[in-house]
């Protein structure tokens, strides 16, 4: 028996742009600062206590790293503290963000599909990659929908072989 198949990759053929949300994934590490650490008996900020812990830090362990700034105690904390920490580390730090890691990830996400050439999604048909990272935030997936919405012919989601369909631009 002579069978011959011709094996045709039908994803590729589909003429679908997968956009990978994995590559405006910033790389540098997240860290979480939390300021009950510099709170006088877990209650309140000492302003001359603080400037000391200020003065005497390292701040440079924060070169290259992404923080999130927070106050996880139950504390009235002077916003000038938050100020203080946010102009000693931004020298060092890539990103410096009030709230905790969810936030900083959405900002980071934020900012790097601000970049984004619309442009080139224009009318077109486009995979939002997902499934893949959990370090991925719902809000990266929104807003990228969000921005694409207005240019491309459709949006699904998923993984070319298999997607959920989005957005379909009526013509």
């Amino acid at each position: 028996m002579d069978i011959q198949e011709n094996i045709v990759n039908k994803v590729a053929a589909s003429g679908l742009i997968t956009f990978n949300l994995e590559d405006y994934l910033e790389k540098g590490e997240r860290v979480l600062y939390d300021i009950k650490d510099n709170l006088f008996h877990g209650l309140m900020l000492r302003e001359k206590d603080f400037r000391e812990f200020v003065k005497g830090h390292d701040w440079q362990q924060y070169e290259g790293k992404n923080v999130a700034i927070t106050c996880t105690a139950d504390a009235i904390v002077p916003t000038w503290a938050y100020m203080l920490l946010a102009n000693k580390m931004k020298p060092y730090a890539n990103e410096v963000v009030f709230g905790d890691l969810d936030l900083l990830d959405t900002i980071l996400f934020s900012k790097a599909l601000a970049k984004v050439n619309l442009d080139d999604y224009a009318s077109q048909r486009v995979v939002i990659k997902g499934c893949a990272n959990p370090q991925i935030p719902v809000s990266a997936y929104v807003e990228i929908t969000a921005l694409l919405t207005p240019v491309v012919k459709s949006i699904m989601y998923g993984e070319p072989c298999s997607t959920v369909p989005i957005y379909k631009r009526k013509d």
